[in-house]
């Protein structure tokens, strides 16, 4: 089991204002799956996707990642947990524009402590791997959008983390950009990479083999995609 959240609950307390953003979630995530995570905006699923990416707290209950318990570590351990076993991918890339793809790429290795030769070795595998090993030494300024996506992607498996997250990881792009991205997801997932990705697009989730429904802090639906898109 990749993830396992037990009785999961989420309440925002501003002092005038208490909203519950999670009611009491319980999900598991096995090795491989590729789920998606949908609902319409305050449902929680970027709540979720937050604690399940160790960027917030829950209020109560239990996580666990690939077998630790995360529930209730401090910043620091949470910030190693990060970066050693979720890759994150999100709508606005978030890549640095005055390094280069290849610079950008070897960042979550630099802060795990890899030698220089092995970051870059291992970064250039990683863009082969998305299409983009003729385009390290350009800047992200330089390429389109579906190629900062690519670079985002490489970015996130550098480390061979457990699981990736992918946050609207289509929210910024045409539609044949988009189908090239879930293509390479589709691909890692062939591999055995555990994909985990919020997206408000329901022809995006059929490319998925799991969607996850919220509604209101709930769990509304858990289903299997019957009707999936297949690009590999």
């Amino acid at each position: 089991m990749v993830i396992e959240i037990k009785d999961v609950s989420k309440i925002y307390d501003t002092g005038k204002i208490k909203f519950t953003a999670l009611k009491g979630i319980n999900l598991n995530v096995e090795k491989g799956e590729f789920t998606s995570v949908m609902g319409p905006s305050g449902s929680g699923k970027s709540t979720l996707m937050n604690i399940l990416g160790c960027l917030d707290r829950m209020s109560s209950g239990k996580y666990f990642l690939n077998g630790q318990d995360v529930s209730f570590l401090n910043d620091k351990e949470l910030a190693l947990i990060r970066n050693k076993e979720i890759g994150f991918v999100f709508q606005a890339f978030n890549l640095l524009p005055r390094l280069n793809i290849l610079e950008n790429v070897e960042l979550p290795m630099i802060y795990a402590g890899f030698p220089l030769k092995d970051r870059k070795n291992i970064a250039k595998s990683a863009l082969d791997k998305v299409g983009l090993s003729d385009w390290f030494k350009h800047k992200p300024n330089e390429i389109s959008g579906g190629q900062k996506q690519r670079v985002a992607i490489a970015r996130a498996i550098v480390n061979n983390p457990a699981v990736i997250m992918a946050d609207e990881p289509t929210g910024n792009l045409d539609t044949k950009s988009s189908v090239d991205i879930m293509k390479i997801f589709q691909k890692l997932n062939k591999e055995g990479k555990t994909i985990i990705m919020v997206t408000h697009e329901a022809e995006i989730a059929k490319h998925s083999k799991r969607i996850v429904t919220f509604k209101d802090g709930e769990i509304l639906q858990d289903t299997i995609v019957k009707d999936r898109i297949n690009l590999v």
